[in-house]
């Protein structure tokens, strides 16, 4: 295993936890919240805000963007198969999830933090927030999805084109043992020809008549 696949494998899990984080808010997180009183939707956001910067989220959610960066350059630079693939799902990642969790996600955050839930300028922004997060973290868990299938073809791809590589050679070395296999089945194959030796055809002086006849008589 080299090491453009290992990136590729460690660029695939983390994109599909990000993209499963993502769905959840989606399908069930924000709309719980969105049901909840103005003051309480939002004071339970600001605390998942919050408690979700913790190191092991950070590190798959910057690290995944690092490490599909430096795969999609070597993938590139080595000319590996499927580096189109490579570069899509990394391109994906970055921009639907990094740049527009820094761009939209995160400021919103920021700006739903600074107010107090429970006042008449914490509910516009309770609104204006769901507005503007839901849409951009719909984005985000979409992307994480194409992302995800972008580097399983990379690997499906890479393993076609190593499966094709190897297949020849395993034929030369299974081709030596059927043979030795055929030679103890039939040891006759194994005997050298015997050498004849040469029989030349008759000639004149082995024959069983003379040579040179004796003249006739003339009486």
């Amino acid at each position: 295993m080299n090491i453009i696949k290992i990136l590729t494998l460690a660029s695939l899990t983390g994109t599909a936890l990000m993209g499963g984080v993502f769905y959840a808010f989606s399908t069930a997180i924000m709309g719980s919240l969105q049901r909840m009183p103005t003051g309480q939707g939002a004071a339970a956001m600001n605390l998942i805000s919050a408690r979700i910067q913790n190191p092991l989220f950070l590190l798959i959610f910057i690290g995944t963007a690092l490490v599909s960066l430096a795969m999609a350059v070597l993938a590139f630079v080595k000319d590996s198969p499927g580096k189109w693939w490579l570069v899509g799902g990394a391109a994906l990642y970055i921009v639907g999830v990094m740049i527009v969790s820094f761009g939209i996600n995160i400021p919103l955050n920021n700006s739903l933090a600074a107010v107090d839930p429970n006042t008449a300028a914490g509910h516009t922004a309770w609104v204006n927030y769901l507005a503007k997060w839901n849409p951009a973290n719909n984005v985000r868990a979409i992307t994480c999805t194409l992302a995800v299938v972008a580097f399983g073809l990379a690997l499906h791809a890479g393993s076609t084109t190593t499966s094709t590589a190897v297949a020849p050679s395993r034929s030369l070395q299974n081709a030596q043992p059927n043979l030795a296999q055929n030679l103890q089945q039939n040891p006759q194959q194994k005997q050298t020809p015997q050498h004849r030796p040469l029989q030349l055809t008759n000639p004149g002086w082995q024959t069983s008549e003379p040579a040179i006849r004796p003249p006739q008589s003339w009486h």
